[in-house]
């Protein structure tokens, strides 16, 4: 696939039914969540992280994983960054890892982002497949929360209301 047309869809914020069918808006206007109702085993995947590291998102289990996917161009991506950043390194002792899945076409731009932003938690190419797998990303941010045996526990599309996905993080901690 040519990435021109795939990352013009992207930048309008265009997107694909749900992985999951019952959302509801949170305070966000432009931000889904699913309900937690239909969860659904989140997809497996092997990916290298920056330093070529294998990231299994499965080696997880255990932990509530924030799957958050983004691009070094998406403003409202950067912005949300740095709080997952710091929640990476607050909450890991009580069993909260976050993955970012950066869309960018190639890792250059994405290595300048992680040095910018120092980030604590690691990072992974992702592509049309590995978007596919969850529905289809088009149109960024979007977040997943993965429970800690694996299943989806919300799907945020959009800019997520911080304070409020923090919160929900905070009460599906596997170590209080």
């Amino acid at each position: 696939m040519n990435p021109r047309p795939f990352a013009l869809l992207l930048s309008l914020g265009l997107s694909t039914p749900s992985l999951l069918t019952q959302t509801h808006p949170t305070s966000a206007p432009h931000a889904r969540q699913t309900a937690k109702s239909t969860a659904k085993l989140a997809p497996d995947f092997t990916r290298s992280d920056l330093t070529g590291k294998p990231i299994h998102l499965s080696a997880y289990r255990g932990k509530l994983v924030l799957l958050n996917f983004w691009a070094t161009w998406c403003g409202p991506c950067l912005a949300e960054i740095p709080r997952f950043s710091a929640w990476q390194q607050k909450y890991a002792a009580h069993g909260l890892q976050v993955i970012g899945v950066s869309m960018d076409d190639e890792a250059a731009p994405v290595q300048k982002v992680y040095r910018k932003f120092q980030l604590t938690y690691p990072v992974v190419i992702g592509d049309e497949h590995l978007g596919n797998l969850y529905g289809g990303i088009l149109g960024l941010p979007i977040t997943y929360l993965v429970d800690p045996q694996g299943h989806i526990l919300a799907r945020y599309q959009g800019e997520p209301n911080l304070s409020q996905l923090e919160a929900t993080i905070q009460k599906n901690l596997p170590t209080p």
